[in-house]
């Protein structure tokens, strides 16, 4: 029956841009779980009905994102059980979207090194959420004002690093104009206590005015005058070597045989 049927365990909630999936222990055997939504004031919803995997996407029972959700995940039987017997249950820990979902890689939408300004232009990551007409809502669209966008930016082939915030989705930072720089960005949401700062974009770099001694560094320049020494030398000193090599022979040979 019912009270024999194992628990899960191990319940987490993994959740990026919005997309939340459920995951818990064990795999059942011969028997199948059910996950119930319940939000505080949202009617409970179910996900994954009789399902014999160990995770659930429950992203759409999550629509308002500013409410707090639990988790129950059922143990149960076939249907032929008895419908009136209540199966035993885990329950997860809470869960609010909007203060726990991570903020995704931003994209780098484009960017341009001009004088001494660069300026960097970052495209706000999409949520499985939609508008009415059915195009995707983005993280701004649900975050708003809560929303900036971190710089981190440090001229190429160097370690120190600077960074700059804005509310908007644009940068424009002072920089050198003949150096190449390069920078990455994250989302961040001051409001929250945790789980302020969102997942780092890729590293992009400028290629203005980059010399070839940016582009290999000093110490390949050094190998290759130590190298060109050498070689002078030994075209110097072989030949040299050869001539008196030459000259010992033809002395030699210009010597009477003994004994003549």
């Amino acid at each position: 029956g019912y009270a024999e049927l194992p628990t899960a365990v191990n319940i987490t909630w993994s959740s990026i841009n919005f997309k939340t999936i459920l995951q818990w222990q064990p795999k059942p055997l011969g028997y199948f779980y059910t996950v119930e939504i319940h939000g505080q004031t949202s009617d409970t919803k179910k996900k994954c009905i009789l399902t014999t995997e160990t995770e659930c996407d429950v992203t759409d029972a999550l629509q308002n994102v500013k409410e707090t959700y639990i988790a129950h995940i059922l143990s149960v039987m076939p249907t032929e059980m008895d419908d009136f017997e209540e199966p035993p249950f885990a329950v997860s820990e809470k869960f609010t979207p909007y203060t726990q979902t991570v903020i995704g890689k931003p994209e780098i939408k484009n960017y341009t090194q001009k004088g001494s300004k660069l300026t960097v232009v970052i495209k706000d990551p999409l949520t499985p959420y939609t508008f009415p007409n059915g195009s995707f809502q983005s993280i701004r669209d649900i975050f708003q004002h809560d929303l900036e966008y971190k710089l981190y930016y440090w001229k190429d082939q160097s370690s120190g690093k600077k960074d700059v915030t804005t509310k908007s989705n644009t940068f424009e930072v002072s920089v050198e104009s003949t150096k190449n720089y390069c920078f990455y960005v994250q989302g961040i949401v001051p409001s929250r206590r945790e789980n302020r700062n969102g997942q780092d974009s890729t590293i992009t770099c400028t290629s203005v005015g980059r010399s070839i001694l940016d582009e290999y560094g000093a110490e390949v320049f050094i190998i290759i005058a130590v190298i060109a020494i050498a070689v002078i030398t030994l075209a110097i000193v072989l030949p040299v070597i050869l001539c008196k090599r030459k000259k010992a022979r033809a002395a030699r040979e210009k010597e009477p045989l003994n004994g003549v």
